[in-house]
């Protein structure tokens, strides 16, 4: 583990991470090195809000993952059209949705698996890429949850590889992963062993940036801002401390106490602000840069991310898997999210972010960011709705609290909603498409890439 309100413009209400309908499927085409974007690639970063990046966001992108600006705004683009996509056809699908992931140097490819040779005509008329496989994800995700139960650090990693339709164990000593699967019964043909020399720890401590400390000593670094009720805070990871920790901030100053933290089993965690405190829509970018914050929908299998960390600052790269299972000195966590970015020493509980999308919090990894290495973050929105806490973002109030419906429905502001809820809205119902965090702006009838009107 790796320890005010101002409305937005109807065009920033859909970001990263989601398309608008009308808009066709397919990908947009990045530019040559030397050139300013493509019209159409300009034309689609408006409607879709990606414009509104941050500079410092592409910079890092640039920097990174060997991008122009021109192809980091092309990536950008198609990422959020893909991820709409993707979410539509799990829901189309069903049991027979093998995974969804994108390719290429701009992520202008969308791949989608299914176990169902039927369906292959369905996701080809998306413009994705049909690939059919032997084993469903469900099936590969309960193969999962039961290693999880048996597993110790001699096979310290496991998650769902969608490209190559298999369940990975990492293992750290040879045989660790047969001898887990053999002990749970888990069929072998779904399973690949990869042996690693990696051990993920949790990876507390020193140095600054957007830090906060606890009071028993050691540092980790502040994820989002959040409210609940009237109170300010923060996400962070669960392993930097226990409900009851003080803290004080980057300067020193007394800042509050954690609420609530879970660790192991998932590492979330959150902290109350004194009054001398005041949460804002920002995560610290590239040069101490703000970058704005203003939804969380998750991105999709090879979609980019960056980190924001108090120990190495601004880093980007890209998610390889979901759902995936760690298991730590200290025990396991599951449903952590596996990313190439690197991450060191008191980086834990930063920030997470693609495009302006929160993603969630940093969990662990192993490596630095000298020679590289893999982390792992812990979703946001889980966290979010296990507290009961509103994401801070651009928006001008929260609106009413998880849980208290609007004028009309069921549809709430404030509220985190999976993909296939149902809610009413004006009369219709929608269903939901990718996970969130419902706002004042996004509701079922105005954001299309997020419902799904039945």
């Amino acid at each position: 583990m790796l320890r005010r309100h101002a409305r937005a413009a109807c065009t920033a209400l859909v970001a990263a991470g989601m398309a608008l309908a009308g808009l066709q499927s397919g990908t947009a085409t990045a530019a040559p090195h030397d050139q300013a974007p493509h019209p159409a690639v300009r034309s689609a970063a408006g409607a879709l809000g990606v414009d509104a990046t941050r500079p410092e966001v592409l910079r890092a992108m640039e920097r990174d993952l060997g991008l122009t600006r021109a192809q980091a705004l092309a990536r950008l683009v198609n990422e959020a059209e893909a991820g709409a996509t993707a979410a539509r056809l799990r829901q189309d699908l069903g049991g027979s949705f093998a995974g969804a992931w994108l390719d290429g140097a701009d992520a202008g490819r969308l791949t989608v698996a299914t176990t169902r040779a039927a369906d292959t005509a369905a996701i080809r008329a998306t413009g994705a890429t049909p690939r059919l496989v032997p084993h469903g994800l469900a099936a590969l995700e309960r193969a999962k949850e039961a290693l999880d139960r048996s597993a110790t650090a001699d096979a310290p990693v496991r998650y769902v590889d969608v490209r190559a339709n298999v369940l990975v164990v990492e293992e750290a000593r040879a045989g660790a992963g047969a001898r887990l699967v053999g002990a749970t019964g888990v069929p072998g043909a779904l399973v690949r062993f990869v042996r690693t020399a990696e051990a993920p720890r949790p990876l507390y401590d020193i140095r600054g940036g957007d830090a906060y400390y606890m009071g028993g000593g050691g540092r980790c670094s502040v994820g989002f801002a959040v409210t609940r009720g009237t109170t300010q805070g923060f996400a962070t990871a669960g392993h930097c401390g226990r409900a009851g920790t003080t803290t004080s901030g980057f300067n020193q100053v007394a800042q509050g106490s954690f609420q609530g933290s879970v660790f192991p089993g998932n590492d979330m965690a959150w902290v109350a602000a004194n009054t001398n405190w005041t949460a804002t829509p920002y995560v610290k970018g590239s040069g101490g840069a703000n970058v704005q914050v203003t939804g969380s929908v998750l991105g999709a299998v090879g979609s980019s991310v960056c980190r924001s960390g108090s120990t190495t600052g601004w880093h980007c790269g890209t998610i390889q898997q979901h759902n995936t299972s760690v298991t730590y000195p200290e025990g396991t966590i599951s449903g952590v999210t596996r990313t190439t970015v690197c991450a060191e020493p008191g980086d834990s509980g930063g920030s997470y972010i693609s495009g302006s999308q929160a993603q969630g919090v940093t969990s662990g990894g192993s490596g630095n960011c000298s020679s590289g290495g893999t982390t792992f973050f812990q979703p946001l929105n889980p966290l979010l709705q296990n507290y009961g806490l509103t994401l801070k973002t651009s928006g001008t109030g929260p609106g009413p609290g998880p849980g208290e419906p609007e004028p009309g429905g069921t549809w709430s502001a404030g509220k985190v909603y999976a993909a296939g809820d149902v809610v009413t809205h004006g009369g219709a119902s929608y269903r939901c498409l990718q996970a969130h965090q419902a706002q004042t702006g996004w509701e079922p009838s105005n954001v299309p890439a997020l419902w799904q009107r039945l």
